[in-house]
């Protein structure tokens, strides 16, 4: 290994990782990089099998990881994430707050159960996270939060005001979270642009489903992409903060 290789994975081998939607996607992406890296794994999501199956990828290439089902709805599933790190590997360095949904739709069709969906995911979900994890951290005294924004966080566009404001939401209470943890406690905002990704999956609408399959195909950017963004912000050394970083395709407007 040379010694540029050493330095970056110093800053991540050992440290143990809780990632929420992290059977695909992003969350998937990061797993296999961060462990790749030397990083001791928390897998939590929903589907079973996808996480078993990722666990043992992991494992396979030498890695460490263990799993457990996890609805980010549920506060008591993202309490008892943080416990399986802790009685796994005896701290906690990281929380990646990363399970989001994205059934966007106009307004005028009253997607009711959508947008409660969006809320409860991608808003209350994140808090449920911090909530879980900030006593272990205050109680170690060190500890990275890593949220997964959006560019739609950024800026909103028609059928994504609801989505957009879960995720305005993220970045202002990832931006509060930073300005009260203090000297030792991280606080980084992923922002990504349109990511290859199954996000199209859960959108009610035909028409939009249809359009934004259509920009994904064209312009979309591989989840590997965010996931060395998220590598770049915890192997920095602890005192260094890296806050937001945004991160789309070239194409992407």
């Amino acid at each position: 290994m040379s010694v540029e290789e050493n330095i970056t994975m110093s800053g991540i081998k050992d440290k143990v990782v809780v990632i929420t939607g992290a059977s695909s996607g992003i969350g998937e992406a990061a797993a296999l990089l961060l462990a790749e890296r030397g990083a001791k794994i928390v897998l939590g999501a929903r589907g079973m099998e996808r996480l078993e199956a990722l666990a043992e990828r992991i494992m396979e290439r030498g890695g460490k990881a263990v799993y457990m089902s996890t609805d980010v709805k549920r506060r008591g599933d993202m309490s008892n994430l943080v416990a399986l790190a802790c009685e796994q590997y005896g701290k906690l360095d990281v929380f990646i707050n990363n399970a989001g949904v994205m059934p966007i739709s106009p307004l005028d069709e009253l997607r009711v159960e959508d947008w409660e969906s969006m809320i409860d995911i991608n808003m209350k979900g994140v808090l449920y996270g911090i909530a879980a994890a900030l006593p272990i951290f205050r109680k170690q005294g060190f500890g990275h939060f890593v949220n997964t924004a959006s560019t739609a966080g950024h800026k909103t566009v028609p059928n994504q005001s609801v989505y957009s404001g879960t995720k305005f939401a993220v970045r202002a209470i990832s931006e509060g979270l930073r300005q009260e943890a203090g000297k030792q406690l991280r606080v980084t905002i992923i922002s990504p642009g349109i990511v290859q990704t199954n996000f199209t999956e859960g959108v009610t609408n035909k028409e939009v489903r249809d359009r934004l399959t259509a920009i994904r195909d064209e312009l979309a950017m591989p989840p590997d992409a965010v996931a060395r963004a998220i590598a770049f912000a915890i192997e920095q050394p602890s005192d260094i903060d890296v806050n937001e970083i945004v991160i789309r395709p070239t194409a992407q407007v």
